[in-house]
């Protein structure tokens, strides 16, 4: 079976032939994955998450140009979508160590332990700040911004955002410290 038949197969949804390009191509593929990613597990499934949209979208591949080329473009656009997932997901996540060390004061009392609190619970608590204190607090506590470039980016005084700021910390401290007793 040829190259041509083989797709045609597929876009049929042949199981033997997804199966036979599969084989064909993944070492092919997995070279690209691995290029694009950090270590060998990610690889792997960006190559099963390229050849699931290969057999979703064989039926767009229109016989012009080379057919291993078309799934490069795939898994490629793959690799740079997981990339921008991770990269935005690594900015989003808490680091609990500069929260403990750098924003709250919870109490004197040293059974408290802000470690108990897990980043999902934090995160929860962040997003539910009212919309400009979550701004300004992502922004200076996230982006490393300063009062003044936030009061510039948002269109508010500096003095506005040092507030929002100092009210958002108030309210993450009383639910923080609402958290950690109940837990207890």
């Amino acid at each position: 079976m040829n190259d041509s038949q083989l797709i045609e197969a597929c876009k049929k949804k042949d199981r033997d032939a997804q199966k036979k390009l599969y084989e064909i191509y993944a070492p092919k593929m997995m070279g690209v994955c691995l290029r694009y990613c950090k270590n060998n597990e990610t690889a792997r499934d960006l190559l099963h998450d390229g050849f699931f949209r290969v057999f979703t979208r064989i039926s767009s591949y229109s016989g012009k140009g080379s057919f291993e080329g078309w799934m490069r473009r795939i898994f490629v656009n793959l690799a740079i979508e997981n990339y921008r997932f991770e990269r935005k997901r690594n900015l989003m996540a808490i680091d609990m160590e500069q929260i403990e060390s750098d924003f709250f004061v919870l109490s004197d009392d040293d059974s408290y332990d802000i470690g108990d609190i897990t980043q999902e619970e934090i995160l929860y608590m962040v997003q539910q700040l009212p919309k400009s204190y979550r701004t300004v607090f992502n922004l200076f506590v996230f982006e490393d911004m300063s009062h003044k470039e936030i009061g510039k980016m948002l269109g508010i005084k500096e003095s506005t955002s040092r507030s929002q700021y100092s009210r958002a910390r108030a309210i993450l401290r009383e639910k923080i410290n609402a958290i950690l007793k109940n837990k207890r």
